[in-house]
């Protein structure tokens, strides 16, 4: 599928990802394209990306934004967290989060889906933004939509 010519809003996010997802089924390619088009669609975002599942930790995947931190230990920061409990968590503020890592230090606010087929693990969808509580539960509603989408993409 080539990709979207207009700028997506955040309305229209999860319809633009299924529209990338359809008959693709590599996972690599469709984290940087869903990572690339969030980063686009999304006010006041600085990072997303994807990190996987690999040998009990999350490692770097696809992403859109500053570098980042290569490798995340399970229930670290964040993202460690939510592998770890296999939840979304939305943070208003990542600077009062219980062992929060600042991979980038204007990060303000995150938003963590974890990626699930099944009962296991792939990874988790990280959102990150400079702006304290950015995140919405219909934001939270709408990343983990994307997710769903993404899991439904992967061959059985």
């Amino acid at each position: 599928m080539a990709a979207p010519t207009s700028r997506l809003t955040p309305a229209d996010l999860a319809p633009g990802v299924a529209s990338l997802l359809a008959g693709e089924t590599d996972l690599i390619a469709n984290m940087a394209n869903i990572a690339a088009l969030v980063y686009e669609a999304l006010p006041d975002v600085n990072w997303a990306g994807f990190y996987l599942w690999k040998e009990g930790e999350l490692v770097l995947g696809p992403f859109q934004g500053r570098v980042a931190c290569t490798r995340i230990a399970a229930g670290k920061g964040v993202c460690g967290t939510a592998a770890r409990d296999r939840v979304t968590l939305v943070v208003p503020d990542v600077h009062a989060f219980p062992g929060h890592i600042a991979c980038d230090a204007a990060s303000a606010s995150e938003i963590v889906v974890p990626i699930l087929v099944g009962d296991r693990l792939l990874g988790v969808l990280d959102i990150d933004s400079p702006r304290r509580e950015r995140f919405t539960l219909a934001d939270q509603t709408m990343v983990e939509a994307i997710v769903a989408l993404l899991v439904r993409s992967i061959p059985a």
